[in-house]
């Protein structure tokens, strides 16, 4: 629908502050109404804004019809409902691919996935929901498989679907769309609420699509910069109800040397050196300094990544990285105390040295790292055999990463400097406190003793 009622009005300038820095910032918004309609679109620049009014004063005095449901001149409006977020999406996952880790492709796979359906622009012929997420996540948002040619014949009829309906990015950038996109990053696919980690990485990848439309001039401006959308709180501390004691996690290594006896330095590794589980799996023997007597040392030069083949440069299942957040050289070195020292020498004895230079490897001809299901699987034996039907029940211990925080625990308990519990960690000091907060036993009552230190002793009154 096209008409020639339009009213251009002055740029409105707005004074307030910056969300993120709390720093005095202005915007200007121009406005302007098309057949009774008011439209209006923020500016970070005065420049920008009378760029934009400039525009829309010289679409009206040529003459030019302006779209009623976008309110722009017909060429704009064109140009705007020309691109859709099918094809920004799939541009911002090809822009993204070649520097990204498999993980985090899969992370913008999945996030890309579950919002398209609220950026749907018509429900007719529409495939199930089942389909149309698995050709979001298996194709379409995924580069390598998108550059083999055509998709699947069980999937083609559903991409050619989706190419042709989603949203214009005009319609994208209403609020109301805005806001129920977000509101379905915080829904499971059970209608649940989401976890906070899981909503907080997807919206920011949803951020940053739509932040490459802005930088393609696809957008004038963010469209969530504008929208009053509180996400789920996210609980970063450790629950020291996960946290094992030294008992404990000593009775948990026993069961794997009884039940799983090539996977005991493995989980040690994670219990006495807060080492991640794909940092275990790329640990190489001529990396570990295992002297018969005292303390050794592990030095770490990189992770070793569970996949998927389709997600991957080399086709592999798994995938080798650099340490996480440090550069791609980096290395990080990690004590070792006596009782490592020996489980490791006695690992290196009974299972012998790889031939591809890992100190783990899972059983079989061809080297390989060792799976994820299969030292999860050991785990689950070890808690069954070592806890307790209450403990089982409780979440002590649940997944083998909770070795690691009962590492960093233990150390900090200890009374090891933050500082150098971050560098072996592989932590900043501030995520370190904030996330270990919790589990640092024994400081409320040393600091009360502090305190009454600081009162002193109260003088007893004088009588008569």
């Amino acid at each position: 629908m096209s008409t020639y009622d339009v009213r251009i009005w002055a740029i409105r300038e707005y004074k307030g502050n910056d969300r993120k820095t709390g720093k005095e910032r202005k915007t200007y918004r121009v406005r302007w109404e098309v057949a009774g309609r008011e439209f209006g679109k923020t500016f970070q620049t005065r420049a920008m804004a009378e760029s934009f009014r400039s525009r829309l004063i010289i679409a009206q005095r040529e003459g030019t019809a302006f779209d009623a449901p976008t309110g722009l001149p017909e060429p704009m409006a064109r140009e705007l409902n020309s691109r859709t977020w099918y094809e920004l999406a799939t541009a911002f996952v090809d822009m993204k691919w070649p520097r990204a880790a498999a993980t985090q492709r899969k992370s913008i796979a999945d996030a890309l996935t579950t919002v398209t359906p609220a950026l749907l622009s018509s429900s007719r012929g529409a495939p199930s929901e089942s389909d149309i997420r698995r050709a979001l996540y298996s194709w379409s948002f995924n580069k390598a498989q998108r550059d083999t040619g055509k998709p699947p014949a069980d999937l083609a009829p559903v991409v050619k679907w989706l190419s042709a309906n989603t949203l214009p990015l005009a319609e994208v950038a209403n609020p109301a769309t805005i806001r129920k996109a977000l509101d379905l990053l915080a829904t499971r696919l059970d209608g649940g609420p989401a976890a906070a980690n899981t909503v907080a990485r997807k919206r920011a990848v949803l951020y940053s699509a739509l932040k490459y439309a802005v930088e393609l001039r696809y957008l004038d401006a963010h469209p969530m910069d504008f929208i009053q959308w509180r996400a789920p709180k996210n609980a970063e501390e450790i629950d020291r109800k996960v946290v094992v004691n030294p008992k404990q996690a000593r009775a948990l290594l026993t069961a794997l040397r009884d039940t799983d006896p090539a996977l005991e330095g493995f989980f040690a590794c994670m219990y006495f050196a807060a080492l991640r589980p794909s940092e275990v799996m790329h640990l190489r023997n001529d990396e570990c300094d295992l002297p018969e007597e005292g303390w050794g040392w592990l030095h770490l030069s990189g992770s070793t990544q569970h996949v998927g083949e389709e997600w991957s440069d080399s086709g592999e299942m798994r995938e080798d990285r650099e340490l996480k957040h440090r550069a791609k050289n980096a290395t990080r070195d990690v004590p070792a105390c006596p009782e490592l020292v020996s489980i490791l020498r006695r690992h290196r004895q009974e299972h012998g040295r790889t031939p591809d230079g890992r100190m783990f490897n899972a059983p079989g001809a061809r080297p390989a790292p060792v799976s994820k299901s299969t030292y999860l699987r050991a785990w689950r034996q070890a808690r069954e055999k070592a806890l307790t039907p209450a403990q089982q029940r409780s979440p002590l211990a649940r997944v083998p990463y909770h070795l690691r925080h009962a590492a960093v625990s233990l150390w900090l308990n200890a009374g090891v400097p933050a500082t150098q519990v971050a560098q072996w960690a592989g932590h900043s000091v501030h995520v370190l406190l904030k996330v270990y907060a919790s589990c640092i036993d024994g400081q409320d009552q040393a600091a009360r003793h502090r305190i009454e230190g600081a009162l002193g002793t109260p003088e007893p009154d004088q009588e008569g």
